[in-house]
């Protein structure tokens, strides 16, 4: 099973990151859509994880994105379209700390 993800960087906590033995990190969670696969195909909201004790206490991490469900040929298997953004169309991402492109 492969589930696509896109997530809006400029919304990540910067504190979160944490550097790790082979790279810079950040904890996220895939929620499932209360009402199922939305418009555009998204099963899941991908939050920034802000840890158990946050939770308790009633806080919420930020929405960073969406994901959905893909076969394994990289074809989406909910409705909606196909995203993705073309190559030309994309953001200068070298300000994302730990980024390789």
């Amino acid at each position: 099973m492969i589930i696509r993800q896109k997530i809006d960087v400029t919304k990540i906590d910067k504190n979160a990151l944490f550097k790790g033995s082979k790279g810079t990190y950040l904890d996220i969670t895939l929620l499932e859509n209360r009402e199922g696969t939305d418009q555009y195909g998204n099963d899941f909201m991908v939050v920034q994880d802000i840890g158990k004790e946050a939770r308790e206490r009633g806080e919420r991490g930020p929405i960073l994105g969406n994901a959905k469900f893909v076969n394994r040929d990289g074809v989406q298997q909910g409705g909606g379209q196909q995203g993705g953004m073309p190559r030309d169309n994309r953001i200068d991402d070298s300000d994302v700390p730990g980024c390789p492109f």
